[in-house]
């Protein structure tokens, strides 16, 4: 069990470590790259504000089960699944009643002929095509739909696990001894 504590705070402490690397090569607080105003109340100096910006870091990361950079990550794919879907709905099932018709008077002037009137096949065949074609345009519109729905469902979730993560950071960092605002 001890090795376990030592592990995991060993983990998290190299993990601040590294946040503070990053800090310190951007020129950026931690906070400020979330998009997190953070003001010391006490007098703290920049170092010491660093390094516990890093500490509440972790914290919030271990009791939300989130990483907001790992979520904004999540948030641009879905961003771009989101793009992709809208295109998609706008396009799905745009000429398939027309492509259904072609089909269907190809396939009734066949019958037609065999039949000994290839004209009245094709019309039959083309208003059938057309039908068919039109359902199927409009259940490729109706899954483009649910896949935009489903995505921008995803969004929100993203949206409400990062504001739960930036809650526990400002949280953390208020007991600390700061104001902090996002």
């Amino acid at each position: 069990m001890k090795k376990t504590v030592a592990l995991v705070s060993g983990c998290m402490l190299l993990g601040g470590l590294a946040l503070l690397a990053q800090q310190m090569q951007t020129g950026r607080t931690l906070a400020a790259t979330m998009n997190v105003f953070v003001f010391p109340q006490q007098g703290q100096s920049a170092s010491h504000q660093s390094m516990d910006e890093a500490e509440c870091y972790n914290w919030a990361v271990n009791n939300t089960g989130s990483d907001p950079f790992a979520l904004q990550r999540q948030a641009q794919q879905q961003q771009q699944q989101a793009d992709w879907a809208q295109q998609n709905a706008a396009t799905a099932g745009q000429g398939t009643g027309l492509q259904g018709a072609a089909r269907g008077a190809a396939g009734g002037a066949l019958f037609g002929a065999i039949a000994g009137n290839a004209g009245r096949g094709a019309a039959i065949g083309a208003g059938t095509g057309a039908v068919v074609g039109r359902a199927r345009g409009n259940a490729q519109q109706n899954q483009a739909n649910q896949i935009a729905g489903q995505t921008a469902a995803g969004q929100q979730a993203t949206a409400q696990q990062l504001q739960n993560f930036k809650t526990a950071f400002t949280t953390c960092l208020e007991a600390k001894g700061y104001l902090a605002r996002f």
